[in-house]
């Protein structure tokens, strides 16, 4: 079931372990630290701006996707033993339906999610070095 992260916060902890976890797996190309170093500016900045809509099995949440000003992608990430279960797809189709145009930035050594975001009908629409990161990302557009 995909819902709206919860308003009184309670969603945040399972979210943002959830954000950690898969974030370190899916770049390995950045040390651990760089991850933990913006954990906080990631919980308390960029979530609260953001609509985040959670994919949630029971009580347990399996995936979550934030949008930024109703048209960036700013995260989307899938619990670690939930990937390739469809959940990143139904968690993109249902803003896409919910938002008329949507892009993002994708780490370019992030091949899997380069793939996945092709097959959901974005393309690439410029190239760039990440400000903080120093590594090289896509912009991708959709719509």
């Amino acid at each position: 079931m995909i819902r709206e992260m919860t308003k009184d916060g309670s969603d945040i902890d399972e979210i943002m372990a959830l954000w950690l976890e898969s974030t370190i797996t899916a770049h390995p190309f950045l040390s651990e630290a760089y991850w933990k170093e913006n954990y906080d500016i990631v919980k308390n900045a960029y979530l609260p701006q953001s609509e985040t809509y959670v994919y949630a099995e029971g009580p347990e949440i399996a995936g979550f996707i934030s949008i930024v000003d109703k048209e960036f992608i700013g995260a989307l990430f899938v619990s670690a033993k939930r990937q390739g279960c469809g959940i990143g797809a139904k968690l993109t189709a249902y803003a896409i339906e919910k938002y008329d145009q949507l892009s993002l930035a994708v780490y370019v050594e992030n091949h899997n999610a380069v793939t996945f975001y092709r097959k959901m009908g974005f393309s690439v629409i410029a190239e760039q070095e990440n400000a903080d990161s120093h590594v090289m990302e896509y912009i991708m557009r959709r719509g």
